[in-house]
């Protein structure tokens, strides 16, 4: 089943200059890009796209570092999205990551780990939604 799934290249991933690498990497995984744009979360837009986690211990630190750079959300579209996004990226933790994953080869740690991925089909089309306008995105055909 074609499915939406939302990356985004973290303030890590912007300040180490990975970001064309790894969008390579999602394109040559099959990934098509239908938007993609540079932003600098405040600390409300990061609350309020992680508010899920709201009053968990790691969600004000969460919050700070998503806000404290810029950032490159990208809605992405491919048959099983999620799934193959996930295994792409690798675990949260880049100690846990499969080798060659995005996480196991870039991150530094748990809490700065490159990039996010949506976890569930109906959480993809909610995250892209947040970041894009339908007329922001372009299909591919």
């Amino acid at each position: 089943m074609i499915e939406r799934t939302l990356a985004i290249l973290k303030p890590d991933c912007v300040r180490k200059r990975l970001t064309g690498e790894v969008i390579a990497r999602i394109e040559k995984a099959g990934f098509k890009i239908l938007g993609m744009k540079k932003v600098k979360l405040t600390k409300e837009t990061a609350g309020g796209f992680y508010a899920v986690h709201k009053g968990k211990p790691f969600y004000d630190g969460l919050v700070e570092f998503m806000s404290s750079g810029p950032c490159v959300p990208i809605a992405l579209e491919k048959e099983n999205a999620i799934t193959d996004f996930r295994a792409l990226i690798g675990a949260t933790d880049p100690k846990e990551a499969v080798p060659g994953t995005v996480r196991k080869l870039f991150a530094d740690n748990k809490g700065e780990n490159i990039v996010h991925g949506s976890d569930s089909p109906e959480n993809g089309k909610i995250e892209v939604a947040y970041f894009f306008s339908d007329r922001e995105l372009v299909e591919l055909g």
